[in-house]
């Protein structure tokens, strides 16, 4: 009898580490922003002191300010001396040797044009291979300018290499400016060369939700409405708007928050399992999530959304302004800072189960988590013994203790019959000897790749829109249904959000 054949896991096959990146230049726009400096960078750092950043790579910084590519480095590399512990000015010279700037603005196309020329030297000087990778770290009204002008320079085109362009969100403003967005990008890139990015879906733990759901038999079977009671998605912030107020009164927390990092945890946590672990198969999946979404009407929005927006209240023991204080806030501001929505989805493993998502500003912690919790088994055995037995629940912390907790219940060692509920934790510091990376390390490297797993498709950006827009409109066209602000800075949102869960044990966990 021949010998059975063990095939690897493709799951985990498709999450396998020690991946280096082809040779490639990386372009970024609004390369004097914080996202280069605070993020974009140090991601790089980190990836090439792991050995995965190519060896011959490119960076090539473009924004409006007329500096020298010896002062792009130093303002690069001052930044990471004091951030990084143990910073190595050696691995710093090495790292940073074909570091370069172009001054201009974005709609100069004498910018491109040198752009192009750059390139093609570097081509030429490094073995980059005509390998391009452009990253849009700008605000969103240029990057229809950035992209139309790539696609005049001849750099969309794949002659010699591959060439793809990175886009930070937000991906539109509502359904409508993304269509069109969509439709400009496309007339440039094929979809292919498109890597819509949510840094969200990078985090280590966002990750883990297709391991430990696709690889864990104990889980999938009891992961659908006749097991799951309701799903609690919390992102909360204790800081307030800062110094975003201009960007934020635009926006709001349904802009900001939910219709890209939110619906993406819950299209992981609801998608069906994907033929292959590959991209265009979990991205299907999530997109019938999206579209499963049950449509809101503006009957609905009223008894399935709560809005907020924080007063002046406390913090850590200071006390702290309301929104409408803030700077550069209208002093009567309508923004909303805080958010709930109850979601159901019309499909058969979740029909009737509530997808409760939060996320605010000013609240006491600053979170993000999942919470699945479980219904209660009838307990007529101890009913008459136990009455401290709460439903189990699945907590995984996405940020800032990256981990897993399962709530159970057991038995309180003694001569009484005495319940309480305990916790078994999973945590990533204490598991792994390697920390979790920053959700950009892993970002940038698939970018490199070609895999775009973890990216944005245009058809999942419009049905994320699609399917909160009538929250959007009901909330932009109609007051208050309580005058703002009507939380305190400090406290857990407006009372009008606990009314909302309907049963006597559904309650928003203080996270």
């Amino acid at each position: 009898m021949p010998t059975p054949v063990l095939l690897e896991n493709p799951l985990r096959q498709g999450l396998s580490s020690g991946r280096t990146a082809p040779p490639c230049s990386l372009v970024i726009y609004g390369a004097s922003g914080d996202l280069t400096v605070r993020k974009l960078v140090p991601a790089l750092f980190e990836l090439y002191e792991k050995h995965l950043l190519p060896v011959s790579f490119n960076l090539i910084g473009i924004s409006r300010s007329v500096i020298s590519d010896e002062d792009f480095r130093k303002k690069l590399k001052d930044f990471l001396a004091k951030a990084k512990p143990q910073f190595s000015e050696a691995v710093w010279n090495s790292f940073s040797q074909n570091f370069h700037y172009i001054a201009g603005g974005y709609d100069d196309f004498k910018v491109y044009q040198a752009l192009s020329a750059r390139l093609d030297e570097l081509d030429e000087k490094n073995g980059t291979m005509g390998n391009r990778i452009f990253y849009l770290s700008t605000p969103p009204n240029v990057f229809e300018v950035i992209i139309s002008n790539l696609g005049a320079a001849g750099l969309a085109k794949e002659d010699k290499g591959f060439s793809r362009v990175v886009i930070e969100k937000p991906f539109g403003h509502d359904l409508e400016s993304a269509k069109e967005l969509n439709v400009k990008v496309r007339e440039v890139f094929k979809e292919h060369q498109i890597y819509r990015i949510d840094h969200y879906l990078g985090k280590e733990t966002v990750q883990n939700f297709l391991v430990m759901r696709f690889a864990n038999s104990i889980f999938e079977p009891i992961w659908n409405r006749r097991h799951v009671d309701h799903i609690q998605i919390t992102a909360s912030e204790d800081l307030g708007v800062g110094t975003r107020a201009g960007y934020y009164e635009s926006a709001g927390i349904l802009r900001d928050m939910f219709q890209n990092h939110l619906f993406q945890v819950m299209c992981l946590i609801a998608m069906e399992p994907p033929v292959t672990f590959e991209a265009n198969a979990i991205r299907d999946e999530k997109l019938k999530i999206l579209q499963a979404i049950r449509p809101f009407d503006e009957h609905s929005v009223k008894h399935l959304a709560v809005r907020g927006q924080y007063g002046p209240g406390f913090l850590a023991g200071q006390k702290v302004p309301g929104y409408r204080e803030e700077e550069g806030v209208n002093p009567k501001s309508n923004t909303p800072t805080y958010a709930a929505i109850k979601i159901f989805l019309d499909t058969w493993r979740w029909h009737g189960v509530p997808f409760l998502l939060r996320s605010a500003k000013r609240l006491p912690k600053r979170t993000t988590e999942a919470a699945i919790q479980f219904k209660e088994p009838p307990n007529l055995l101890f009913k008459n013994n136990l009455n401290t037995l709460t439903p189990n629940v699945l907590i995984i912390r996405i940020q800032p203790d990256e981990g897993i907790t399962l709530k159970f219940d057991t038995k309180v060692p003694g001569m009484t019959m005495e319940g309480r509920t305990v916790n078994m934790d999973f945590r990533y510091g204490t598991s792994f000897a390697e920390g979790t990376s920053e959700a950009y390390e892993r970002l940038l490297l698939d970018c490199m790749l070609g895999d775009a797993t973890l990216f944005i498709r245009g058809d999942e950006a419009e049905a994320a829109w699609a399917a909160l827009m009538p929250v959007i409109h009901h909330w932009e066209t109609t007051e208050p249904e309580t005058p703002f602000p009507n939380y305190e800075a400090g406290t857990w949102g407006p009372v009008e959000a606990d009314n909302m869960l309907e049963r006597p044990w559904r309650h928003w966990r203080k996270v």
